[in-house]
């Protein structure tokens, strides 16, 4: 059975859900968008803090945080944005690191996006 994660985070006109639970295992695709759906100004840095602002919003609408988080997938529009990326990853998360990737992509969904997360997170199990 797959539950869905009701968060605040911005009402996607697209058929998508911020995130889903299934098999004790939370899936999420972050990206950097601000309350109204707008991807937000600022570059790199900008983008990535708000990308991670909106996943620990979501793990906390989840009941967990950033510990749970067992992968991450990262994907960039430019290799040169990963200094950075690396540098803002590290003031959220704190070792054991989860597992994770870095993609060098063409571009994302939207044109001005420069970042994107696909986070899976290990979910407690229910009694």
């Amino acid at each position: 059975m797959i539950s869905t994660v009701k968060t605040d985070l911005y009402a996607s006109p697209s058929p998508l859900e911020w995130a889903t639970i299934g098999n004790g295992i939370l899936f999420t695709a972050q990206i950097p968008i601000d309350a109204d759906g707008q991807v937000v100004a600022g570059g790199i840095e900008a983008q990535t803090r708000q990308t991670l602002d909106n996943l620990c919003h979501t793990l906390a609408c989840a009941g967990t945080d950033l510990r749970a988080v067992t992968q991450v997938m990262i994907y960039v529009t430019d290799r040169a944005d990963l200094a950075v990326v690396n540098r803002i990853y590290a003031e959220y998360f704190q070792a054991p690191y989860p597992n994770r990737a870095a993609v060098v992509v063409a571009g994302l969904a939207r044109e001005e996006m420069k970042v994107e997360l696909v986070v899976y997170a290990a979910m407690a199990q229910q009694d």
